[in-house]
Formats: C-alpha cells, sequence, structure tokens
C-alpha cells in the first residue's frame, strides 16, 4: 500500500503482542504523539548529519538489509517528508534496488551510537530515479532512490555509546537492580497506561 495514511500502523501479529504483554495501550499512546509523516527539527539535522544509515527491503521470499554510507549530506531532504539517497558504484548484486523495483516498501534507520540520541526509524514508500537532474544532484551516483516517509523516532536506552566505549546503563544485567526508566516512560500521556508487568510502573 503506497499512501501509510490509509492503513493500520498496527497490524494482526503485532497486535497478538501487545495483547499479550498488555501494551496495547502504551502502543497506541506512542502512535498517536510520535508518528509523524514531516520531519522535526532534530531529524533533519540527524539526516543532514549522517554518514550511514540502514535500509531494509523485500520481495517475497527475497529479504535484505543493507547499510548505505557517504559523506554528511548525502542523504538529501527533498520536502517536509522526502528523502533521497545516491547509489553508488558497488558489487553489482543490486539487491536493494532490484527489491524496490518489485516491492516499493522499505523500513530505514538512522542512528547515531551515542548512546543518547534518538534513533530514526521509517516506514517508507521507494522510488527510483535515473533522470538528469536527480544524478546531478548527487556526486558519483548511477541513480538516486526517493523515499516518502511515515517517521517515528525511538528511545536510544539500548544503543551503546561507542565514544565512551561504555554499555547502557539500561540492559538488563544479571544480579544487578532494575535498570532506571527511559525518559519516554515519564512523560504525561505514558507514565499512567504502562503494561502491568512493567518493570517501571508504579500503580502495580
Amino acid at each position: 500500500m503506497n499512501n501509510f495514511k490509509e492503513r493500520d500502523f498496527f497490524h494482526e501479529g503485532m497486535r497478538n503482542f501487545q495483547n499479550i504483554f498488555d501494551g496495547q495501550r502504551t502502543a497506541e499512546a506512542i502512535e498517536k504523539n510520535r508518528k509523524h509523516y514531516e520531519f522535526w527539527d532534530e531529524e533533519r539535522k540527524l539526516i543532514k548529519n549522517s554518514n550511514f544509515f540502514f535500509i531494509a527491503s523485500s520481495w517475497n521470499g527475497y529479504i535484505d538489509c543493507n547499510i548505505k554510507s557517504g559523506d554528511p549530506g548525502f542523504v538529501k531532504i527533498i520536502d517536509n517528508g522526502t528523502i533521497e539517497y545516491p547509489e553508488y558504484d558497488g558489487n553489482s548484486m543490486y539487491r536493494t534496488a532490484g527489491n524496490i523495483s518489485k516491492n516499493p516498501n522499505v523500513g530505514l534507520l538512522f542512528v547515531n551510537f551515542d548512546g543518547k540520541s534518538l534513533r530514526i526509524r521509517i516506514n517508507g514508500h521507494a522510488t527510483i530515479r535515473h533522470d538528469r537532474n536527480s544524478i546531478k544532484s548527487h556526486y558519483g551516483a548511477k541513480f538516486v532512490v526517493r523515499i516518502k516517509c511515515e517517521i517515528y523516532p525511538n528511545c536510544p536506552r539500548y544503543i551503546p555509546n561507542f565514544d565512551t566505549k561504555k554499555p547502557s546503563v539500561y540492559v538488563p544485567r544479571e544480579g544487578q537492580e532494575v535498570p532506571p526508566a527511559p525518559e519516554w516512560k515519564k512523560r504525561d500521556y505514558i507514565k499512567n497506561i504502562l503494561p502491568k508487568n512493567d518493570p517501571h510502573n508504579k500503580k502495580k
């Protein structure tokens, strides 16, 4: 489905796990308050400064997860909810592009491994562009992939800090106390609807 606004954010399989672990209220609050279709300022900054991101694509049983890299700015924000990136010289397999040509639905992840910056998760509808103007706007591009985005940022609590080499304090570890609550669990629209068995649910 090309229009993300016309389909449910959660499918039956996701709902099943939400119901098993009493997570539906929390999931719906996150969808209502965090899902969006135009980039926030902090997201624009992260994307413009990124020198890599991860992209997943699929068609039938062909599944691929890849990393796309370049100098900061190689991913361009075309409008409030659309990005594009160049496909450079590679190994001639074209697994991502081939999947996109059959199935335009992709998943992207922008992340800083600093243990503090929000990660940006994107559900995207991708198209491949061979026109001269698109290729000229990305030096060294063989072609360009443009993606219309459904955006939802995520808490960074389990992301390792590659600068300090210190592990995340939020990861559960045997013999230690319950890890601290992430900031998002303290928000007004979340704190009173946490799952019953959530370790940070103060009502249980």
